[in-house]
């Protein structure tokens, strides 16, 4: 494999988290994103894909009545692999304004969602961020950070009042397949350290009658075919670094090959169930109990939902 290269990045800004130029995110694009988009593909607006009641999250987050779960357009690492690829890489979705992120949040908690579910937020907080405030005092379930992981320790500290539930990826743990899959140069150091703020951010996880989640933070982990020596080493770094109880974790197995990973040979198939019974078993022997694993019935696109603008 040829050595990692780095990515396009500007020197780090000095300026405050601000869109013009971008620097939320790890990148640091310093883009002005009036004029052009940064590697995230986002615009200098909020554009969403789709704003609807989700019921394939982990089952303490969609429960009974769903996930109220607003898809943003665009992503700041953009895996090959993606099953949202259409809004991921393609940037499907609908500009719209503060005001109208507002109102979707509380149509959402109306129609019996259990949570605000952000998912792939980061590009747009200085938009989001408006639009938590103005409906803080009339909303009155968790709002979730459903991200790559791939996040500045700053934008988690800035996050700490409107953030009740952190659901991050843990993707890879070798810089070789975060560059090859996701044009991201160190992407394990830089997720592993947001990762351990938002639990200590957060505390251990806390659950209503029903076992709904309020609070806390689930990590997911895909195993990627091929690769289950790397997803071996996510578990062992997750035993040796965050206490015991201290978040959830999430091992899928739905890896399906998209139009874009079809580029990769050693990933255009799904995993075998020896792959993934081999870092289900690793996490059980390390003690990494609390949590969720996923039938491989799983793996099938029909698990992706339609981006067809609903509720937006």
């Amino acid at each position: 494999m040829n050595r990692i290269e780095k990515t396009n990045r500007c020197e780090p800004n000095t300026t405050p988290l601000t869109a013009c130029p971008c620097n939320w995110c790890p990148r640091e694009c310093g883009i002005d994103r009036s004029q052009t988009a940064g590697f995230c593909g986002c615009p200098n607006q909020i554009k969403v894909a789709r704003g609807a009641l989700h019921f394939g999250e982990e089952p303490c987050l969609s429960g009974e009545r769903g996930s109220g779960t607003i898809f943003f357009s665009g992503c700041n690492l953009r895996c090959c692999f993606c099953q949202n690829y259409e809004i991921s890489s393609q940037g499907w979705g609908r500009e719209i304004s503060i005001d109208r992120l507002a109102e979707i949040c509380l149509e959402l908690q109306s129609a019996g969602a259990h949570n605000i579910n952000l998912v792939t937020p980061t590009p747009y907080l200085q938009w989001i961020l408006p639009a938590l405030d103005q409906v803080r005092p009339r909303l009155h379930i968790p709002v979730v950070y459903n991200c790559s992981g791939y996040e500045k320790v700053e934008v988690i500290e800035t996050l700490q009042p409107y953030i009740d539930i952190y659901l991050p990826d843990l993707k890879y743990c070798s810089d070789e397949l975060a560059w090859r899959y996701s044009r991201c140069n160190g992407y394990f150091a830089t997720a592993a350290v947001a990762i351990q703020a938002m639990v200590a951010q957060c505390g251990p996880p806390v659950f209503d009658q029903e076992g709904i989640l309020q609070k806390g933070v689930i990590i997911r982990h895909l195993v990627l075919p091929g690769a289950r020596r790397d997803s071996i080493k996510i578990m062992h770094w997750l035993s040796a670094n965050l206490p015991r109880g201290s978040f959830i974790l999430s091992l899928m197995s739905q890896y399906t090959p998209t139009y874009n990973s079809s580029r990769f040979k050693e990933i255009n198939r799904k995993i075998t169930s020896r792959e993934y019974d081999a870092v289900v078993d690793e996490a059980i022997r390390l003690g990494l109990t609390h949590g969720y694993i996923q039938d491989r019935s799983s793996a099938a696109p029909e698990y992706t939902p339609p981006f067809n603008l609903e509720g937006i």
